[in-house]
């Protein structure tokens, strides 16, 4: 079957092997959250075809999985949705545990959603953003976007830490391009020295070697499971982000060029400069305390009927640096006793605030959500307090 191709906007295109020609449209084109014979999209980015020929979308701004089905010849197939998921980005049926592991972007969490009971559960990651291996859900993830599957292993860009990573079928999540959350640019060579820059998709080639969609560096690069190394297939693309193979050839999405393209593939070695973002340092005090500022926008309010509406979780890297004041709590303060040295502290907030109208018997609620990565100096001469501000949607 032809290729289907994902549109920006409010529709998902089926294309020939021309990649060029539309066979179908689904959906109006109007940007929207509708199910049914005329369905509407936002954003929509991967899908997956599932066991029985249907297909799963990621219809990304919604934060909801589409399933189309496949029995339907009409321009108006009809869809079903599958609401409450956050920030999806990429799905991949995974065979080995007959699940769809869905990227969460907005949230660093690997999710895995079951087509059959419709039951959602995490995979990997705790919603920390950061680069971290080992046991997954203790793992760190930092907006991970484009999926491949390759038997055990589920592979995984990380945009924000620049990094290709695998889960196994063990649970652990391990790392074999990418530093950390400041390091980027384009090197190749031995992967542990190989770097990205921003990459948004992964997909496996014949060969059982990766094509990253290397997107900030306009590239495509090749890892090489058997040998280790990095290359470069491509070059001078317009921020490319997902690919597919067709036949013999890589079509790629040139996303600010709006157009699907086979670029050559003739690799190469690209010994660029190692980079790294220079992010300000904070000087703290061995005792400090965390303050999130959060104040509910206009006509919303805190409301704890139903449970504690702010959660806090800090951690640090390295995290031998936090003595006291680490893990999660309900409260936007917390003191924090640090080691002398410098680091990262990891900081996720988060505050639900509801409509403030006695008029309205069931309020809706907004959750504000936020995470910080804030280097630091440890210093007797340090700030005793380290404010953040949470805004409100």
């Amino acid at each position: 079957m032809p290729p289907l191709c994902p549109a920006v906007a409010g529709a998902e295109l089926e294309l020939e092997l021309d990649g060029e020609t539309v066979r179908r449209r689904i959906g109006t084109g109007r940007r929207g959250n509708h199910d049914g014979d005329n369905p509407e999209f936002a954003e929509p980015n991967g899908l997956t075809r599932l066991p029985g020929g249907d297909f799963l979308v990621a219809d990304t701004a919604n934060h909801v999985l589409r399933r189309i089905a496949a029995t339907s010849t009409t321009i108006g197939l009809h869809v079903d949705g599958v609401p409450d998921v956050p920030s999806p980005w990429d799905v991949a049926w995974w065979p080995a545990i007959q699940r769809v592991v869905v990227a969460a972007a907005g949230v660093h969490l690997l999710l895995s959603y079951d087509p059959t009971t419709g039951a959602v559960e995490r995979l990997a990651g705790t919603t920390v953003e950061g680069l971290k291996d080992g046991p997954a859900l203790e793992g760190w993830l930092a907006q991970p976007s484009g999926l491949a599957v390759d038997g055990d292993r589920l592979w995984f860009v990380d945009s924000e830490t620049s990094a290709l990573r695998y889960l196994d079928l063990e649970g652990n999540l391990h790392t074999v391009v990418g530093e950390g959350l400041f390091d980027f640019g384009h090197v190749d060579g031995p992967a542990a020295k190989a770097r990205l820059q921003h990459p948004l998709g992964v997909t496996l080639l014949p060969d059982k070697t990766l094509a990253i969609s290397d997107t900030y560096n306009g590239a495509i690069r090749r890892y090489d499971p058997a040998s280790g190394e990095v290359t470069t297939l491509a070059r001078n693309l317009a921020e490319p982000s997902g690919a597919v193979v067709v036949g013999d050839d890589v079509v790629v999405v040139e996303s600010a060029a709006h157009r699907l393209v086979r670029p050559i593939a003739d690799a190469t070695i690209v010994l660029g400069d190692v980079l790294r973002t220079n992010r300000p340092v904070t000087d703290v005090g061995v005792d400090a305390e965390l303050r999130v500022m959060f104040e509910p926008p206009p006509g919303r309010m805190l409301d704890e009927r139903y449970g504690p509406a702010t959660r806090l979780s800090v951690s640090a890297s390295p995290p031998e640096l936090l003595r006291e004041g680490s893990g999660e709590s309900t409260d936007l303060r917390r003191p924090l006793r640090l080691r002398d040295g410098q680091g990262v502290l990891h900081i996720t907030a988060q505050a639900a605030a509801c409509d403030d109208d006695p008029a309205i018997e069931h309020p809706a609620c907004h959750v504000a959500r936020q995470d910080w990565g804030v280097p630091i100096r440890v210093t007797d001469t340090g700030a005793n307090v380290l404010r953040l501000v949470l805004l409100g949607e």
